[in-house]
């Protein structure tokens, strides 16, 4: 498969270190620097500035989409028109309501498009849904998780923390990440509460984000994301009747990636205990790519597509509201 990419950032080029097996064509920046660097690495690949010259491709099939938040739902849409299938990273847009309609026009258009959701990819998070989908937790109870950082110097000054480029702040950062796992497991959340308030870092978006959320049948998401942490930090934990699975560390500067599973014994007290260790780098971003060509290929519906971050953005927007916050351009 084709592709292109848009933004050459971070995100962008590991997009481009792991295509698995599809060939990247052309690649845009307003950064010229970086565009050239990310077009340098894939022969024959050329570069650009104007994210539209490379949906008038009729070599290029797909996009990834690595941009600030401001741009995404504008170039999924524009893409979509184009016939182009797009992978486009979290959140895909700043609020639900930009993403509107494009389901349906994606769905006329026969073309897929998928959210950039890569921690379900994560061996740990792999693993525990192997587990899971066997019946060894039972019925599942709750969610609980942390996920930070500590930022660094100029963080305040970054596009993320520009409510009009970003959308919001640590919430849609890095707990939209922690939403979209908790509902992987626990399915829809029908009440929504929390708060989003900025403790420490001084900028207009929100530094940390505290979550509550309810399945309809009592099922608990407590979740907590913070660029506060100051040590990086990775814990999730999903609770069952008949034991307990827990994610620590994302690799690099979170720690090694462990999953832990607690099996509750007859007698209870001490559970049996089985650690899974994932000291190699990180395979998620390729895992991911990989499905994605196969959605395109097997014409089916992507596992986590833009109905998944319809949901996830809106309680988002729930709790910002709750929070006194509308960052809303």
């Amino acid at each position: 498969m084709n592709v292109g990419i848009i933004g050459c950032g971070v995100i962008g080029q590991r997009r481009a270190q792991h295509l698995a097996g599809a060939r990247l064509v052309h690649c845009v920046d307003p950064d010229s620097s970086r565009a050239s660097e990310v077009a340098y690495r894939s022969p024959g690949c050329t570069f650009g500035a104007d994210w539209r010259q490379l949906l008038d491709r009729m070599d290029v099939e797909a996009i990834v989409i690595a941009t600030p938040h401001d741009l995404q739902a504008e170039i999924v849409s524009a893409a979509i028109d184009a016939g182009k299938h797009v992978l486009v990273e979290k959140p895909a847009a700043r609020h639900c309501g930009e993403l509107a309609g494009l389901s349906e026009r994606a769905a006329r258009r026969n073309v897929r498009v998928r959210v950039g959701f890569n921690h379900r990819y994560h061996r740990a998070f792999q693993q525990a849904r192997r587990l899971v989908d066997a019946g060894v937790l039972g019925p599942l109870l709750f969610v609980r998780a942390r996920y930070g950082h500590g930022g660094r110097p100029g963080y305040a000054s970054e596009w993320r923390a520009q409510p009009a480029r970003s959308g919001g702040g640590e919430l849609i950062d890095q707990g939209i990440h922690l939403i979209d796992l908790s509902r992987w497991f626990l399915g829809e959340f029908v009440e929504v509460s929390g708060f989003a308030h900025t403790y420490f870092w001084d900028m207009p978006v929100e530094d940390n984000g505290f979550m509550l959320l309810k399945t309809a049948t009592r099922q608990v998401a407590f979740l907590h994301a913070s660029c506060t942490e100051w040590k990086n930090t990775f814990c999730w934990e999903l609770v069952g009747r008949d034991g307990k699975l827990q994610v620590d560390g994302l690799g690099g500067s979170y720690g090694v990636e462990k999953l832990t599973f607690y099996k509750m014994l007859p007698q209870m007290g001490p559970p049996e205990t089985t650690i899974w260790e994932y000291p190699m780098a990180d395979n998620s971003w390729t895992l991911e790519m990989a499905d994605f060509i196969e959605d395109v290929r097997a014409r089916r519906e992507p596992a986590a597509g833009l109905q998944d971050a319809i949901a996830a953005l809106a309680i988002v927007s729930k709790i910002y509201a709750e929070s006194g916050r509308d960052h809303r351009a």
